[in-house]
């Protein structure tokens, strides 16, 4: 359960209706089977020990006395097992019988959680009738000659001793119908893990909707969700069961078995669903019973994936749609733009790199919207010390296939003349030389913008913000940025959309290459016409910063966990070692190039996640990065 992995499962063996000891036997087996797996939560469907189908034979004492038994008995079978099993059953208290699930743990039994909502007239619901405790004499031994009485709980949290993230609440008879459902009671008590013991039958849609459900819920309430329903053994008198069993986390569906003794596990991560809460500042601190259980903390072995571009979908179609979609965030929030600001053109700066094609391709479209004419997108390339032909040219095509108005500015006798003004060496290849042509090349779009009643368009985009990776009040600098809520990974997926799509065959050769060029800010001479200059090399693998960004940032994990996460993600591509250097780089560079996010212009975000200094992430621009820092030190030791 090391960085709140919590291996979960949920199972539905092929039980015999109304054999509680052949039943307890079975779940008993499923247990053991669940701990060789390393799990640590196991959830069975409603009334597991009896099956559900059971009728009127619920009220006779003889399957009451047999589920009971075989329950102490299932529960003494568990001594020495670190693993929390909630088991269904029919509980007679007195006059009245509830639908309950026990929790065992360990040899015992914690608690009882009497079902919310009862089925037939045979159960009770729960009610200020229902007594505190359970005499569970018959069944369960008691403490130094004491009954043997166990608590029933309505809404009862049980909260693991290592892991303070870890609290687990059931909710017995999850049905299909999710109006005025408990879980969101039970989110709201503190659960981060919810056990829903279903009883619902197969239909031709009951999976779709289960499945639905889950990812619903488990992300509106920030939690793990674990779901088992009645197994291929219950009754077929008047409906079929087929032992569905799903695992879910924050909307994504994690595992799903169904048929014959069916068994869904995998990994919830409940300090992920602790930030989820912590972040959105709508949740409470836990209000409901609390039974401690567990021992130590463990690490878990994950089964689970982690992709390595978690800013995309998997998955071709999606992939489009969701393309689709972030090009229309740009093109409708340029066009709100430059419609209240009275502008007819566009200007862009093209290099002839990725995020600037993205910008003029997304320019070209904006005004094509507008019903303005291609040419008033205004093209610049503006060549210096460190531009290649290679560059240079692809820009070039670009723009003329798109129709746009090309500009060739070479900037090399203003950014010479500037040297000479501040008394700069034109062979010092310093900050101070990079900057220059740099800042030059954005008071040029300005100026050109002001000319043509047009709007500077910022190309920059979110990974290069976060990383720094700019000149201040250079490429940082624009009257509007269309790519600042874009990752480089979501950059490149736009252009390799528009490339895959366009029907100009020039445009999609110009295109292809363009993906094919390294990251470079050409800002450096270069030799023989070859591109030395690469941005990766100073700040690491663009598809690792968008990862740790996701993971850091977005989901509030720690360096270490990261370290662990990326590792999955990558596996041989990268060595510990260059993982731990790169994310080292990016914990300084985070914190140290602050200041540049600061003040960053308007620009729309594709994601909920952003940088802007108006409602994205925030940081003081003097803040230290010692304690991130200090954990990756640790992990290189």
């Amino acid at each position: 359960m090391k960085d709140g992995f919590v291996k979960v499962a949920a199972a539905a063996p092929v039980i015999r209706v109304a054999d509680a000891d052949c039943n307890a036997e079975r779940v008993l087996g499923c247990i053991r089977d669940a701990d060789r797996q390393g799990v640590k939560v196991l959830v069975f469907p409603e009334l597991t020990l009896t099956g559900l189908s059971c009728r009127d034979l619920f009220a006779h004492r003889v399957l009451l006395d047999g589920a009971a038994r075989a329950l102490g008995e299932l529960a003494r079978a568990t001594e020495g097992l670190d693993l929390l099993a909630f088991v269904g059953l029919p509980l007679a208290v007195g006059p009245r019988i509830y639908s309950v699930a026990a929790a065992v743990h360990d040899g015992d039994v914690l608690a009882f959680v009497p079902a919310e909502r009862v089925q037939g007239t045979v159960f009770s619901a729960p009610d200020d009738k229902m007594p505190a405790s359970v005499d569970c004499s018959a069944f369960l031994p008691g403490a130094d000659g004491k009954p043997a009485c166990r608590p029933l709980v309505r809404g009862a949290v049980f909260a693991h001793r290592a892991v303070p993230e870890l609290l687990v609440a059931a909710e017995v008879g999850a049905g299909l119908e999710r109006l005025g459902a408990p879980s969101a009671a039970l989110a709201a008590n503190g659960a981060t893990l919810l056990a829903q013991m279903a009883s619902f039958p197969q239909t031709v849609t009951s999976r779709d909707e289960a499945e639905l459900n889950v990812r619903y819920e488990s992300r509106q309430l920030a939690a793990g969700v674990v779901l088992a329903a009645p197994g291929r053994g219950e009754s077929t008198t008047d409906r079929a069961y087929s032992g569905l069993c799903l695992a879910a986390e924050a909307g994504e569906l994690l595992a799903v078995s169904e048929g014959e003794d069916s068994l869904a596990v995998s990994e919830i991560d409940v300090q992920h669903m602790m930030h989820l809460r912590r972040a959105s500042g709508t949740f409470e601190a836990p209000s409901a019973a609390l039974f401690a259980w567990g021992r130590k903390a463990v690490t878990t072995r994950l089964t689970r994936s982690y992709a390595k571009h978690p800013h995309l979908p998997s998955g071709r179609e999606a992939l489009a749609a969701y393309c689709e979609r972030m090009l229309d965030i740009q093109v409708s929030a340029l066009v709100k733009r430059m419609e209240y600001a009275h502008l007819d053109h566009c200007v862009v700066g093209i290099s002839g790199g990725v995020d600037s094609t993205l910008c003029v391709l997304v320019c070209a479209m904006a005004v094509k919207k507008m019903g303005l004419p291609a040419e008033n997108v205004v093209a610049c390339t503006m060549p210096c010390f460190g531009t290649s032909s290679r560059t240079k040219s692809n820009a070039v095509i670009v723009a003329e296939q798109l129709g746009a108005q090309l500009r060739v500015i070479d900037i090399s006798k203003s950014v010479l003349q500037h040297f000479e003004d501040i008394g700069h060496d034109s062979e010092d290849y310093s900050v101070a030389y990079e900057n220059a042509q740099a800042r030059e090349r954005t008071q040029v779009l300005m100026d050109i913008a002001n000319k043509v009643n047009g709007l500077d368009v910022g190309t920059e985009d979110l990974s290069e913000f976060i990383d720094g990776w700019c000149t201040y009040n250079g490429d940082h600098t624009s009257m509007y940025d269309v790519n600042m809520g874009l990752t480089k990974t979501q950059v490149r997926a736009n252009v390799r959309y528009l490339a895959d799509t366009t029907e100009d065959r020039v445009l999609k050769a110009a295109l292809y290459d363009v993906l094919d060029c390294p990251v470079t800010p050409e800002l450096l001479p270069i030799h023989d016409d070859l591109i030395e200059q690469k941005s990766e090399e100073a700040v690491g693998s663009y598809s690792l910063q968008d990862f740790f960004t996701h993971k850091i940032l977005i989901c509030g994990f720690t360096p270490s966990k990261t370290f662990r996460l990326a590792r999955q993600a990558y596996g041989a591509e990268f060595t510990d070692e260059e993982l731990l250097r790169w994310l080292n780089s990016y914990c300084r560079r985070l914190f140290s190039q602050q200041f540049k996010r600061s003040c960053l212009m308007d620009g729309p975000a594709v994601e909920a996640f952003s940088v802007s200094p108006r409602d994205g992430f925030l940081i003081p621009s003097d803040a230290e990065a010692a304690l991130f820092l200090q954990e990756l030190e640790a992990l290189g030791k």
